[in-house]
């Protein structure tokens, strides 16, 4: 395999960068809702350390890009005290979703940036066409990877609260369990998932260019 490591470099640097800016939203949403676990637990920075899982964070999204499949995601998940927020089970969702959006919200400005630029298009520098397609498809891969309804993923603080109490009694029992759920589904329907991501990002991709008039 003809393995170029200066993009895996800068594969690695752009899932640094979202997956702080994914953390740092959850964080920053929390505490305006009232809670200070995150605070108080220094997650809200914008240094990366305090956010990367060894494995979420790099091995898994790393070892996508070398086999060439689609790079997703996540990070640490940020300290959240529900009881401590306003509208409670609501105030979480809220939260949940910052970090997805934070995603989305990067992706989409990448998108802008390198149409109206042409940094997307061959007719530019391909490292630099290279940073803003991965800008694109790592922050759609983190969005859609994180609203998976999995503890400890996002998607599952959406399905709490729209739960009723014997589903949330069973997400609360699998929660401890959840990273090592992700890593099974992964490793067992990693096929799947490539291909529900990467048709996931086309549409999404696709309603850009609706939105820029192609």
């Amino acid at each position: 395999m003809n393995l170029n490591f200066g993009y895996v470099i800068i594969v690695l640097v752009i899932v640094f960068f979202s997956v702080t800016l994914h953390e740092l939203s959850h964080g920053a949403v929390a505490y305006l809702l009232g809670d200070r676990t995150a605070k108080d637990a220094g997650r809200l920075t914008l240094n990366p350390i305090k956010h990367i899982d060894p494995y979420l964070s790099i091995l898994v999204p790393v070892l996508l890009y070398i086999i060439g499949a689609p790079v997703f995601g996540a990070a640490k998940p940020v300290p959240v005290n529900y009881r401590n927020l306003k509208w409670r089970e609501w105030g979480m969702v809220l939260v949940a979703l910052a970090g997805p959006f934070a995603n989305f919200l990067i992706a989409f400005l990448s998108f802008l940036i390198g149409h109206f630029s042409g940094a997307l298009y061959n007719s530019g520098d391909k490292t630099v066409m290279l940073i803003f397609t991965e800008l694109i498809y790592v922050n759609l891969g983190f969005m859609l990877f994180n609203l998976i309804p999995v503890p400890p993923l996002d998607g599952s603080r959406v399905l709490y609260a729209i739960s009723p109490d014997s589903v949330r009694s069973f997400l609360a029992q699998i929660e401890q369990y959840g990273l090592f759920i992700v890593y099974a589904l992964i490793l067992l329907f990693g096929e799947a998932f490539s291909f529900l991501m990467v048709n996931g990002a086309n549409g999404i991709i696709s309603f850009f260019y609706l939105l820029v008039g192609q």
